[in-house]
């Protein structure tokens, strides 16, 4: 899946401190929600990604690498695709996800909504 496949999703899971303006996980959440998209606020709103009812399609981390890396191990519901914000990775993430087969992009969503909304 690309960014432009990512954006023609409809549910998202912003991972990170989606409370405070200045924050890229604050950002992110407001510009999916006001674009339409139905976004859950994981880290900060919700404690866990087990928290959202029915899953979601993507998964966008903006988050410290060890944190996203357990949540996600935690993780019991169904998503598509996850997003690994710029500064979000590390090589226990990605070694996880390609040890799992869970399919993956390093991207930003802020770029997404300013080329595919």
């Amino acid at each position: 899946m690309d960014l432009k496949e990512v954006m023609q999703q409809k549910t998202f899971a912003v991972v990170g401190d989606t409370l405070k303006e200045e924050k890229y996980a604050y950002k992110i959440k407001q510009g999916l929600e006001e674009n339409g998209y139905t976004v859950y606020g994981v880290g900060t709103e919700l404690p866990s990604l087990n928290d959202i009812p029915d899953g979601v399609d993507i998964v966008d981390l903006c988050i410290h690498p060890a944190k996203g890396l357990k949540l996600l191990q935690e993780c019991q519901i169904p998503y598509k695709n996850i997003v690994i914000q710029p500064g979000a990775s590390s090589d226990e993430l990605l070694d996880y996800l390609q040890e799992k087969n869970i399919p993956y992009i390093d991207g930003c969503l802020l770029v997404g909504l300013k080329l595919y909304k």
